[in-house]
């Protein structure tokens, strides 16, 4: 029985990937910020297979954590980075566990043995960091896909540049490093939506379905959503997690970033749609999923479907 370590194992996209490395008859190992907390992560003892289940404290920035988390695993899903739209401290709560914590882990993951398989769950942000908004140079109408030029703006959110400079560095370690013992194989969801695998109140992909549902916009960059009425693309999160565990399992992938997104729909469609109305307008393709479909063999779960799951 192969062991699947995954950082950030319980949180909203974590837990289906828990979820799903369980199904399959792995050992898991999950990672916690907080082993004392077990709020954080005892849903995950209510999954099928949970006997096989491990959770275990890490803080990336320690490498002595990181290196008897990383012990023993066959494979690694990186998906612990954290989603936060609203911080105090950017460079502290954002910036450094995002981008230092991803090149800490890279340095750590070389010199392990056994690992066949790393997986990064990096964003759509690491492709366009204007998202939800075009990347310059693209005009309505047209898709994107992972051949496009990969777009940063210093103007768009902390959270999309974290994950695009984080993105970059593990582009940068995959060129370097010619002759790895292992495959690094990245995923970049758009908008993930779906119902939560627990009743945890931090996650910030169930906040975003609660504003939208009820039109609420904390603040100014959200409300830009409502006033111009912006294309969301959605994946639904077991989508994500599928993705991962294809590109966990299937050899022959190194250095791919695969988009993973269903359809889009304007922010009016999605709020009608999350109140059990049907939309007004039709599904568009703004990020391609060709790729995803064509080489993990993912089939994406309508919008409507997924939005329909909400509950709340």
């Amino acid at each position: 029985m192969k062991k699947a370590g995954i950082i950030g194992g319980s949180g909203f996209i974590g837990s289906y990937n828990t979820k799903k490395f369980l199904s399959e008859g792995y050992q898991v190992r999950v990672s916690t910020t907080d082993l004392a907390n077990r709020s954080k992560y005892a849903h995950l003892f209510e999954l099928p297979n949970a006997e096989n289940l491990e959770v275990m404290q890490l803080d990336v920035a320690d490498e002595k954590q990181l290196e008897r988390f990383l012990s023993g695993c066959a494979m690694v899903v990186h998906g612990g980075t954290p989603f936060q739209l609203e911080v105090a401290d950017v460079q502290k709560e954002l910036l450094d566990p995002t981008i230092k914590g991803t090149e800490n882990f890279l340095k750590t993951v070389l010199n392990t043995q056994g690992i066949e398989k790393v997986v990064f769950i990096a964003s759509v942000g690491a492709m366009n960091t204007n998202f939800p908004l075009l990347p310059a140079g693209k005009v309505a109408g047209e898709v994107i896909s992972e051949a496009d030029p990969f777009y940063m703006s210093e103007e768009s959110h902390p959270y999309a540049q974290a994950k695009f400079i984080a993105n970059k560095a593990v582009v940068n370690f995959v060129a370097q490093h010619k002759e790895l013992p292992f495959e690094i194989v990245s995923v970049s969801p758009t908008g993930v939506m779906g119902m939560a695998l627990s009743k945890r109140e931090d996650s910030t992909s169930m906040g975003i379905q609660y504003l939208f549902k009820n039109k609420i916009a904390p603040n100014p960059f959200i409300q830009s959503f409502y006033d111009n009425n912006i294309l969301w693309a959605v994946v639904d999160v077991a989508d994500v997690a599928e993705a991962v565990f294809k590109a966990a399992t299937n050899p022959g992938l190194h250095g791919k970033n695969y988009l993973l997104s269903s359809e889009s729909y304007k922010v009016s469609d999605i709020t009608l749609m999350l109140n059990k109305e049907n939309p007004e307008g039709e599904p568009v393709v703004v990020y391609s999923n060709e790729l995803a479909k064509k080489e993990l063999g993912i089939t994406f779960i309508p919008a409507k479907e997924t939005l329909a799951s909400y509950q709340a």
